[in-house]
């Protein structure tokens, strides 16, 4: 009997296989607990779709890592942060604040439990790496980080959102 699987099985295949196994294994395991269903004629032709929108969509997000990995290889963020003088942040730079600064001083939005830091939270001033784990099929993509004290000169200035309004009158 031709069944697809809706789960993974172990010992028999994954989501979405067409496998063959035994009518009993079926009838009186597979289907009852709704580790796979028959399969029709119509539910192939429908697994069939949904498998190639499947490959379509992986192939658009991969592309468009791909077309991230390119902008963001090589590229230094400065984070400004409040820090004492012998050089201890007060707080820490984490990969929150790497992925805002990345979306302001260079307009590249990217998720950021895809930031991944050398270590978990920076808490010293000074340059660190960061890597950014776009895709499962190609190599990660490393980001230079330059963490220095918003009160040097070094510091970015503000953006122009930030800046304090005054009200016109």
């Amino acid at each position: 009997m031709e069944i697809i699987l809706k789960q993974d099985v172990n010992n028999l295949g994954y989501a979405d296989d067409l496998v063959k196994v035994k009518d009993g294994y079926a009838r009186n395991y597979l289907i009852p607990k709704g580790l796979a269903e028959l399969a029709t004629p119509a539910k192939k032709k429908m697994l069939a779709e949904t498998i190639r929108q499947r490959a379509f969509k992986a192939e658009k997000i991969r592309k468009e890592a791909e077309f991230l990995a390119g902008k963001i290889e090589g590229l230094e963020i400065t984070i400004p942060v409040k820090a004492s003088e012998k050089g201890t942040i007060f707080g820490s730079v984490n990969n929150i604040l790497v992925a805002e600064a990345l979306k302001a001083q260079h307009d590249i939005d990217v998720d950021r439990r895809k930031i991944v830091l050398q270590e978990d939270h920076i808490k010293e001033l000074g340059e660190y790496k960061a890597v950014v784990n776009l895709h499962k099929d190609f190599n990660k993509v490393t980001l230079n980080l330059k963490v220095v004290d918003e009160n040097s000169p070094a510091a970015p200035a503000a953006p122009a959102a930030e800046v304090a309004e005054t009200p016109a009158e």
